[in-house]
C-alpha cells in the first residue's frame, strides 16, 4: 500500500498529476538496457530505443540475466531508463573534447559509472566511489566486467574528497534519498516514512557540501534522485545555492516528450514522472561553480619503485594495448591505470583504492598468468591468446566452474568466446584444462533445459548500433 502521508502530499505538489502517478505506480516497471558500443553492435530484438540514450534500449519482457554469457562479459547492462538522461545532461554542460576528470560520487552498482565512462570516452579519468565496503565490491565487479580501462573504483566517504581541491572538471551525486521513484517495488514502499525523507535532505545537504571543494571552478556539479520529494530535490538545490557561489543550468529538453521542467526561483531540475515517460521517478539538476577555487597541483613524484622491468613490458605489449607510460607494478601484478602516473599517485594518496584500473598479470614462479580482467578488457590484443568459440550450454558450464573440455585448444593460455565475445582464460595443460573463471563470480542458479534460458534475442543485422 503506498503511504497516506505520500499520497497526501502529492496532492498539493505542484508539476505533479497525482490520480495519474499513483495509477501509474500500481503498473509493472518498464525493463530496459544499456549496450556496451565499445563490445556489441547489436540491438536486441522487439525492442524500442530509449529518446534521450543512444545506446538505451526498452525490452519487452526481463530475461534472465544470470544465464546470458554476454551480461556477464560487459556487453550490456540493466539500467533504468529515467537514469539514462544523464548522458543528455553531460553532452549540454561539458565540452568532450577537453581532458576531462570526472567523480561518480555514489556510484554502486555501476550503471552510471559504466555510462560514464562511454560518454566522456578513453583519453578520460572517470574515479567511480562508493562509501559501503561491500558494495564497492559490486562497483568493481561491474566496472571490471564494461572493460573500458578508463577508470578507477575508491572506496570513501565524501568528505575524504576535500583534499582533492579544485581536481575534478565534473561530479555526478546520484544520492541517497528516500526512494519514491521506486515505489512499484516493495522495499522502497517498506522503508519510506516521512521521518526518512528529512533525514535524507540533511544527509544529501552534507554530501553537496563535503564535495564541492573537489569540483574546480566553472565545473559541473550533476544532481540526481529517484524521488519525487522537493525538499530532496528543487529545494535542496535552492539551499545549496544560497550558500555557495554557483548557479543553475537550463537544459533544453524540448524532443523528449513527457520531461517535467521544474521552476524553483530559478532553480531549474527535470523530472520524470512514470505517468508521463516510460521509467521510474527520477529528478536530476546541474550546477556551474561559478566561484574561486584553489587548485592542488599535481605534482611530479618518483616513479622508480613502481616501474616494470623489460621482460614485464614485453608481455604487455605482446598482449595489450595500454601505453607502457600506464603501466606499473605493483608487488607481482602489473596493473594499467586509466590516467598519468603522477595523476594516480596524487589520488593514491589521498583515498583509498579498491580497483586501481585493470590488472593484466601476476608474475608466479616467472610465469606469467594472464588476469581475468585482462580477459574483458578492450584493451587486450586481436590474436594474443588462441580463440575457442563455445556454445551456449558450454559457456554456461564455463561460468559455473563445472567440468569443462576443450579438446582442440591449444597448449598454454587460451580465451574462450561465446558470439565472438571474450569470456575468460584457460590454461591447457596438456592431461587438462583449467578453468580460471573468478570463483567469486560463478554462476550459482540451476541451469534449465537447453532453449529455455530466456535471455536477450539480438538483431540479426550486424553492427546494427551505431
Amino acid at each position: 500500500m503506498i503511504p497516506e502521508e505520500f499520497i497526501k502530499r502529492i496532492y498539493s505538489q505542484k508539476y505533479i498529476d497525482s490520480e495519474a502517478l499513483l495509477k501509474a505506480l500500481e503498473e509493472s516497471s518498464p525493463i530496459s538496457i544499456r549496450i556496451n558500443p565499445g563490445k556489441w553492435g547489436k540491438k536486441p530484438s522487439d525492442s524500442d530505443p530509449v529518446p534521450w540514450c543512444n545506446n538505451g534500449y526498452y525490452l519487452e519482457t526481463r530475461p534472465s540475466y544470470t544465464l546470458d554469457p554476454l551480461f556477464h562479459s560487459g556487453c550490456y547492462y540493466p539500467q533504468e531508463a529515467s537514469s539514462m538522461f544523464l548522458e543528455q545532461i553531460i553532452r549540454h554542460t561539458s565540452d568532450l573534447f577537453e581532458k576531462l576528470k570526472v567523480l561518480d560520487l555514489c556510484a554502486a552498482p555501476g550503471g552510471k559509472s559504466t555510462h560514464l565512462s562511454d560518454i566522456i570516452g578513453p583519453r578520460n579519468l572517470l574515479v567511480a566511489n562508493e562509501a559501503i565496503r561491500s558494495r564497492a565490491v559490486i562497483l568493481a565487479e561491474t566496472i571490471t566486467k564494461w572493460g573500458s580501462g578508463n577508470t578507477l573504483v575508491t572506496q570513501n566517504d565524501p568528505a575524504a574528497f576535500g583534499r582533492l581541491s579544485g581536481y575534478f572538471d565534473i561530479i555526478i551525486v546520484d544520492a541517497p534519498c528516500s526512494g519514491e521513484g521506486m515505489f512499484r517495488e516493495e522495499t522502497a514502499l517498506r522503508e519510506w516514512s516521512v521521518g526518512n525523507t528529512i533525514h535524507c535532505s540533511e544527509r544529501q545537504k552534507r554530501i553537496l557540501m563535503d564535495v564541492w571543494p573537489a569540483l574546480k571552478e566553472n565545473g559541473i556539479l550533476v544532481y540526481s534522485t529517484c524521488t519525487f520529494n522537493p525538499g530532496e530535490n528543487e529545494e535542496n538545490i535552492k539551499w545549496f545555492i544560497d550558500k555557495k557561489v554557483a548557479e543553475c543550468i537550463r537544459i533544453d529538453v524540448s524532443d523528449f516528450k513527457g520531461i517535467v521542467e521544474i521552476d524553483l526561483q530559478g532553480i531549474f531540475g527535470y523530472g520524470f514522472y512514470p505517468d508521463k515517460v516510460r521509467g521510474e521517478g527520477f529528478f536530476i539538476s546541474a550546477i556551474r561553480k561559478t566561484g574561486q577555487q584553489e587548485k592542488v597541483p599535481v605534482r611530479s613524484q618518483s616513479k622508480t619503485e613502481f616501474r616494470p622491468d623489460k621482460n614485464d613490458l614485453d608481455v604487455a605489449e605482446r598482449w595489450t594495448q595500454f601505453s607502457k607510460e600506464r603501466l606499473f607494478k605493483w608487488g607481482d601484478e602489473l596493473i594499467a591505470v586509466p590516467c598519468a602516473m603522477d595523476d594516480y599517485l596524487q589520488i593514491y594518496q589521498n583515498l583509498k583504492i579498491v580497483k586501481a584500473g585493470t590488472k593484466v598479470f601476476i608474475v608466479k614462479n616467472k610465469s606469467y598468468l594472464p588476469s581475468h580482467e585482462l580477459a574483458l578488457s578492450l584493451q587486450l590484443k586481436t590474436g594474443a591468446f588462441p580463440v575457442n568459440e563455445i556454445n551456449l550450454s558450454e559457456a554456461l558450464s564455463f561460468m559455473r566452474r563445472d567440468n569443462f573440455m576443450l579438446y582442440n585448444a591449444a597448449n598454454g593460455w587460451n580465451t574462450v568466446t561465446y558470439k565472438g565475445i571474450d569470456l575468460g582464460f584457460v590454461n591447457n595443460i596438456g592431461n587438462r584444462v583449467n578453468n580460471y573463471f573468478p570463483v567469486e563470480w560463478r554462476i550459482r542458479m540451476n541451469l534449465p533445459e537447453p532453449g529455455k534460458e530466456n535471455i536477450i534475442k539480438w538483431d540479426s543485422n550486424e553492427n546494427s548500433i551505431s
